[in-house]
């Protein structure tokens, strides 16, 4: 689909820098973790650094972070909301999402929106962690919670469009789009579903990837997602990856940025059939 001259400017293509995971939720939920809570090095090594790049840069991203952590770390989400950027949700503790049966749905949505509320935090979007909604997550559902927008990993091809149904607009992102992808050795099997080696890779081959990618969007004037984690930026190339894309991204004209839910609600005023296809 051809979005070209709907972004603000308006502008050929448009792009949201995102991020993933605050602190240590997930390992709490799987018993890995063995440290004080409240002790995760991101939040003191990498993360301080990736926001001042943000401001450096003056780019506004969205950071979906598990409720959890919001009570673990209400200071540091307070400071990025401070700079501008949108809090999504991203499940309780990082759970599986896909694999939650209805009654844990329900409960890791009452648990985690009210987390949320006594942080002062109204969610408008649900990047499901895993990257999948499952069976048992229906867009009505979401929307009756007041969200309006996910953001899910997508593989099937009719899936990697924009598309809005239901009150909720989906911005998806794709594995190759995940820095996760490059760097993880539990991702080998992903990694070789889509053509890839089953070995980690290199930052240079993740900056290679986004920076075609970038190409392909502004070409085609259409919408792409990027995921960084920040417990995973352990290195100077790690971090050039993600300089680079910024730089990238604020010195182009033709790219629109922002956070998700300024895009989502951009494409939930287009004009959308009851099948979620553009009119």
């Amino acid at each position: 689909m051809n979005s070209s001259g709907q972004w603000r400017g308006p502008r050929k293509a448009a792009i949201c820098i995102t991020m993933d995971n605050l602190g240590e939720a997930q390992d709490v939920y799987k018993g890995t973790w063995d440290k004080p809570i409240g002790s995760h090095p991101s939040i003191t090594d990498q993360l301080p650094r990736m926001l001042d790049l943000l401001d450096k840069y003056n780019i506004k991203i969205t950071y979906f972070i598990e409720s959890w952590s919001l009570g673990v770390y209400p200071d540091v989400v307070k400071d990025i909301i401070a700079r501008g950027h949108e809090v999504a949700w991203h499940g309780l503790q990082h759970e599986p999402w896909a694999s939650l049966s209805p009654e844990e749905v329900h409960d890791k949505l009452d648990t985690s929106f009210q987390m949320a509320k006594d942080l002062g935090i109204k969610y408008t979007g649900f990047r499901p962690p895993g990257g999948g909604l499952g069976n048992f997550t229906p867009l009505t559902l979401l929307k009756g919670r007041g969200l309006g927008y996910t953001s899910p990993v997508v593989v099937d091809v009719e899936e990697k469009c924009l598309d809005h149904r239901n009150g909720i607009t989906r911005l998806p992102l794709e594995w190759p789009e995940v820095d996760a992808f490059y760097y993880m050795d539990k991702f080998d099997k992903i990694r070789w579903d889509r053509g890839r080696q089953t070995d980690v890779m290199t930052p240079g081959e993740f900056k290679e990837h986004l920076m075609k990618r970038i190409d392909g969007a502004l070409q085609d004037g259409g919408f792409l997602c990027i995921l960084f984690h920040p417990f995973l930026q352990t290195s100077e190339e790690k971090f050039q990856v993600f300089e680079d894309v910024l730089k990238r991204v604020t010195n182009e004209p033709d790219i629109f940025s922002a956070s998700c839910q300024e895009v989502a609600e951009i494409v939930s005023q287009w004009q959308w059939d009851e099948n979620g296809d553009r009119k």
